[in-house]
């Protein structure tokens, strides 16, 4: 396992620490299997400022058996079978093909999740810059291969997931070079006090690859959050409508709040900036003005040999700095310097 993050690039972009956020739309199913809806949302995360619309990519024969169940929250928005559910959500894989085009066109970075195995091939033929895996595969080690030996950059959740899966799949991904993984709760939506956002410190340390964070929260400003806590790169829902019936609309943002959150998040990195300690430009003036010198305590001579007694630390910092006090002493004077004065290195001989 690499002991230090690869560069991760996705969209021409390299996506790191101290670096602007990259922020995934996940439009899903939340255009309720109508292309047109589809459309729409993605030029609503083009407008809200998201880098990348991500899609989902399955069939629900091949994914769900007949022993399959719905989850809870699934339920209680009034699904009664889970085959039935998802034939209702899906896109034709081809139609979600000409969608990455779309995404293309306008300039946004057009991202799927494949769900089945026999779709990798599909998926492969079509103009998908990148692949998001979703949290369920995460142990799912033959889609894992698949979509690693695309050759794409490969975004990896974990919802739901142990340490020991996450160690368990970066094992399994360690010849990926371009392989990012999101901390996630698998929960819609996800109460405040389960968003579990420093879970991506683990992470970081598990994978040792760049980390990010896959947002099911109903708010707008965890992403600025998640971004102060290191996360590199944002997934949130995008919905038309968050009051509409399905699956995932209570858990997404509307496009004007998606905008508020992308907004949000990279004023967080702007506010976090480089993860360095520098001196900035805008400091300049109150450094001068308020760092300390050595400041004459009397009239001194030239030719005095200085004293500890000669010598006070008072404003401005634009002489001989405060921390060389103990240097200074026993320096002869070049020239005079009169009481309250601030001593400057030429009049040291």
């Amino acid at each position: 396992m690499n002991m230090n993050p690869e560069p991760f690039f996705l969209g021409g972009r390299e996506v790191a620490p101290g670096r602007t956020p990259f922020v995934i739309a996940e439009i899903g199913v939340n255009h309720d299997g109508n292309i047109e809806r589809a459309r729409e949302l993605v030029h609503a995360a083009r407008a809200a400022g998201a880098d990348a619309a991500k899609f989902q990519m399955f069939d629900a024969s091949m994914l769900m058996s007949l022993d399959s169940v719905l989850a809870v929250y699934q339920r209680e928005r009034g699904a009664r079978d889970p085959r039935e559910l998802l034939q209702g959500l899906q896109l034709d894989p081809y139609e979600l093909g000409r969608l990455a085009e779309e995404c293309v066109s306008i300039g946004i970075v057009p991202m799927v999740t494949v769900f089945s195995l026999p779709l990798v091939q599909v998926a492969r033929e079509q103009g998908w810059h990148a692949f998001k895996m979703a949290s369920p595969d995460l142990v799912n080690l033959p889609l894992l291969r698949a979509i690693a030996e695309l050759g794409k950059p490969m975004v990896v959740s974990t919802g739901a997931a142990m340490r020991e899966e996450v160690v368990q799949a970066a094992n399994w991904l360690a010849d990926v070079r371009q392989l990012a993984f999101l901390q996630c709760t698998s929960s819609y939506p996800t109460p405040d006090d389960h968003a579990a956002i420093g879970g991506m410190h683990e992470i970081r340390l598990l994978a040792r690859r760049i980390v990010g964070y896959s947002d099911h929260t109903a708010v707008v400003d965890s992403g600025g959050i998640a971004v102060a806590a290191g996360a590199c790169i944002l997934e949130k829902h995008l919905t038309y409508d968050r009051a509409a019936p399905g699956p995932d609309h209570a858990a997404s943002l509307d496009p004007a709040q998606f905008g508020a959150y992308v907004a949000l998040a990279r004023r967080a990195a702007r506010m976090i900036g480089a993860h360095t300690k520098e001196l900035q430009e805008v400091e300049r003036d109150v450094r001068r003005v308020s760092r300390q010198s050595l400041v004459a305590t009397h009239d001194l001579v030239a030719g005095s040999v200085l004293a500890q007694t000669d010598l006070c630390v008072k404003r401005p910092g634009t002489g001989i700095s405060a921390s060389l006090l103990h240097s200074i002493v026993g320096r002869t004077l070049a020239r005079a310097v009169a009481a309250d004065r601030v001593l400057m290195a030429e009049d040291l001989a």
